[in-house]
């Protein structure tokens, strides 16, 4: 029976504050039991989740409230807030971008040839860097 009051106690809580750590604790219930509790009943983790949810969407309704309040009462920055979120197509910030995109599927025959000179170049320099360190290694005069 403790553990069914204990699910609608944290339910309850979640429905006024959607957050974890403070519904467990108003609640008297400990997190990992929540989780646990989560683990083990499906349908009470379907219930946290639809309660979190509710919580956040009374959470969002007391702070628009609020807002609207501010804004009744002449507060310039709720005013600009309010028009930044709510009116973007006038008050919101503009971007605006320019450009050019192109796409090839294939390199040039010029491109090509580019790459297999940059890899020889490359891959010849690296064995002329290897043979030396070799010649050098076994103690012969690079000089001679």
């Amino acid at each position: 029976m403790k553990k069914h009051k204990g699910k609608s106690a944290v339910l309850e809580q979640l429905l006024k504050t959607p957050v974890i750590e403070v519904a467990c604790s108003k609640s008297g219930i400990g997190r990992t039991t929540l989780y646990r509790w989560k683990q083990e009943d499906p349908e009470f983790a379907k219930a946290v989740e639809e309660a979190t949810r509710e919580g956040y969407e009374f959470i969002s309704d007391v702070a628009e409230s609020q807002l609207v309040n501010l804004i009744k009462k002449g507060n310039f920055s709720a005013v600009a807030y309010w028009l930044k979120h709510n009116r973007t197509e006038r008050y919101g910030e503009k971007i605006q971008l320019s450009g050019e995109v192109s796409i090839r599927e294939e390199l040039t025959d010029e491109e090509l040839n580019l790459i297999r000179q940059a890899l020889t170049n490359i891959i010849g320099t690296n064995i002329q860097n290897h043979e030396q360190e070799s010649r050098n290694s076994a103690g012969e005069n690079p000089q001679q």
